[in-house]
């Protein structure tokens, strides 16, 4: 039987379907929006898997017959490693999914939502993120949901829920929230240094927006919705518990107390041995199992001492930043280049200048889009001590980056007065919590470094939750620990006067406009005082770019003359491109871009242009090479494809009996422009350049 809920968000109604597509699966969803249709399905295998954490796979996939393209790959078809809009909205879905899986479901879930039609006027990642709550609402799988989500916009001082794509062209705000029906459990996007609270509006406006989404999903359950699978609640040993945590206790208290990551982290091994090494074997069933408890009573232990004494890891307070350290010019022949070191986190990002051909090419679904500036994220094992194959890229890898970029783009200088195309790299050496956010500090000096004129300087640090009860902590700059056992993940990217990107996770039910407030509040201190230490460091941008950046000239010609820099087939700017080594972008309206390494090289090519597409002038004197001799007078080249005749009349103030008396092939001489008829005819006149003193 086919069940249909219809919702109207934004103005906009959204229509959820099920049972008729997809019906072997154990929950599958068509969401609809205008002209957009997403099939979302949910498959949970049926024995569970012992693997220590929740095995869920999210997969989001654009079909490009959706919007009507053909896929521009050699094979003609959607292949190979999905693109970054695919990786992105995968972990848009997976963020707020997770959190509310049931403690103890083990089962092996894979969630794919399928993009089959696209209107172009509306982003598919909304309905897939809706659909994906949807279908676990409705299948047999534990599911503690619904989760509503929106994006919302900031267009001429007015909130817009669900923004179509024209509208976001204008919009300050870029946000997608989403949230149950108490609380928010994820925000991602972008603003344009806008001030706290009007962000913090945009967020809460979003929840109270999602509401309708969160009703007809219930309504979808009413419906259709299938018997949830009972989940065992993990049978925890209470009698190896107590005895595990007296015999770790003393040690315990030595690791959440040892400030470095490294001691702390073989501390705490060696206190895993102790403790085995003290137990009978015959009183747990694995080594597994005590390491779970010991791991579970860390955790207790280190919220316990923020929550009770206010005491953190290595012992700062709530609201400081770690140590800070900035260099810039690290690197001699990178364009611009920082070494940003935030207590026992590290980037070293570089910047390298290119041109407009150096611009990323990305295939959507809304068509072929250029970037101008690139923010590559890399996480080598050996930054955190490990050791694992190098796999390119992984979807972590992506997210941090796009957040990095996000929060840069909105410093960074106009392509009509900046017109390099820019790439920042952030190699991450050293990893003890938000990397991302050492990224963006890296990522603003070496832009500066590189003599990229941003507005002003951008920063960024991750705020931190532990909540037990109604005790709650806010954390600045949070390590690596208090990541991984507290209930947030807040990283906050702004100017001195606003944010410019923000992504919030959460591992707990949400938070509310109180918790999301003070944690914006303590994020605005941490960024200026991260601003002022990197002032120090470089306090504005270089006023020229680096001298092994690629040199930038602009000049403008006469449309009709691009065939001329052109030539038959592109020989002829292929030739310059070569002798000058540089790069020639030209545009429709006769722009011309030159990029090249050396200044000499550029000047030089600039000058051939200017010979090449000169147009000739009456009154003005040139140098040109007789090229053919005829009884009646000579044939001069004037300037590049350019040809005039001087009559044997003015080719000198006596009479001339043959033109071979005064001039021969091959001789350079200088030569007036006297006229030029309607027909483009030049005559030119030795006589008169004789007259006005040239030899």
């Amino acid at each position: 039987m086919i069940h249909a809920v219809a919702t109207e968000i934004g103005g906009r109604t959204i229509v959820l379907e099920t049972g008729k597509m997809a019906k072997q699966t154990s929950g599958s969803v068509v969401v609809s929006s205008g002209d957009t249709k997403v099939l979302v399905t949910v498959v949970a295998e049926s024995e569970p898997k012992k693997m220590g954490f929740l095995p869920l796979t999210i997969e989001y996939q654009e079909r490009m017959y959706a919007a009507g393209r053909i896929p521009g790959s050699y094979f003609r078809r959607e292949i190979g490693r999905p693109s970054e809009k695919e990786v992105l909205t995968c972990r848009l879905i997976d963020r707020p999914l997770r959190p509310l899986f049931p403690d103890g479901y083990d089962c092996e879930t894979q969630l794919i939502a399928t993009v089959f039609s696209a209107d172009q006027n509306f982003d598919p990642d909304i309905l897939a993120m809706n659909g994906a709550s949807a279908a676990l609402l409705i299948s047999d799988i534990p599911f503690d949901g619904p989760v509503g989500v929106a994006r919302v916009g900031y267009v001429d001082g007015h909130y817009v829920l669900n923004p179509s794509k024209k509208q976001l062209e204008n919009s300050r705000i870029n946000l997608v929230v989403a949230g149950t029906r108490t609380a928010v459990v994820m925000v991602e996007g972008r603003a344009e240094e806008l001030p706290e609270e009007v962000v913090l509006e945009a967020i809460f406006f979003a929840h109270a927006g999602i509401q309708p989404l969160i009703d007809a999903q219930s309504q979808l359950r009413q419906q259709a919705g299938k018997s949830k699978r009972s989940v065992a609640a993990r049978v925890i040993d209470t009698v190896l518990r107590e005895k595990v945590e007296a015999l770790a206790a003393a040690g315990m208290e030595e690791v959440v107390t040892t400030a470095d990551k490294i001691a702390r982290s073989e501390r705490y091994s060696r206190l895993k041995e102790e403790v085995l090494a003290q137990l009978d074997p015959e009183q747990y069933e694995s080594p597994g199992q005590v390491s779970d408890l010991l791991s579970d009573y860390k955790r207790r232990v280190m919220r316990g001492r923020i929550i009770d004494k206010g005491q953190r890891l290595d012992g700062r307070s709530f609201e400081e930043v770690r140590p800070i350290s900035c260099e810039v010019g690290i690197l001699p022949r990178a364009h611009g280049s920082a070494l940003f070191t935030r207590g026992e986190t590290q980037a070293l990002v570089i910047c390298t200048l290119g041109s407009e051909r150096d611009e990323q090419h990305l295939e959507g679904l809304g068509g072929d889009v250029y970037r101008r500036f690139m923010l590559h994220y890399n996480f080598p094992p050996f930054c955190v001590g490990e050791v694992r194959p190098l796999r390119g890229p992984s979807r972590r890898d992506i997210g941090h980056g796009t957040l990095a970029r996000r929060g840069i783009e909105a410093i960074l200088p106009a392509s009509d007065t900046f017109p390099y195309t820019l790439r920042v790299v952030s190699e991450v050496l050293e990893s003890n919590g938000s990397s991302s956010m050492a990224t963006v500090c890296g990522g603003s000096l070496a832009l500066m470094d590189a003599g990229v004129p941003v507005r002003v300087p951008v920063s960024g640090v991750a705020m931190g939750l532990i909540k037990e009860g109604d005790r709650v902590v806010v954390l600045t700059d949070i390590l690596g620990d208090e990541d991984h056992l507290g209930d947030m993940d807040f990283k906050v990217v702004g100017t001195r006067d606003g944010i410019t990107g923000l992504q919030m996770d959460i591992k707990i039910e949400g938070v509310d406009r109180e918790i999301m407030s003070q944690a914006l509040s303590q994020a605005k201190k941490g960024r200026i005082h991260i601003l002022e230490k990197m002032k120090e460091a470089l306090s504005a941008p270089r006023e020229t770019v680096s001298e092994h950046a690629p040199k930038y000239v602009t000049i403008k010609i006469h449309p009709d003359k691009i065939r001329d820099i052109i030539g038959p087939g592109g020989k002829i700017i292929r030739e310059m491109t070569m002798e000058y080594d540089s790069k020639i972008d030209v545009e429709d309206d006769g722009t011309i871009k030159i990029f090249s390494n050396s200044s000499e090289m550029a000047n030089a090519l600039v000058k051939r242009i200017q010979q090449i597409t000169a147009v000739p002038e009456v009154g003005r004197i040139y140098e040109g090479e007789v090229r053919t001799i005829k009884e009646f007078g000579a044939f001069v080249q004037i300037l590049p494809g350019t040809d005039g005749m001087v009559h044997i009349s003015e080719l000198a103030h006596e009479r001339v009996k043959n033109v071979t008396d005064v001039v021969k092939e091959g001789d350079v001489i200088k030569v007036k422009v006297i006229d030029i008829d309607n027909r483009g005819r030049i005559r030119l006149s030795r006589k008169a350049a004789l007259a006005d003193g040239e030899a």
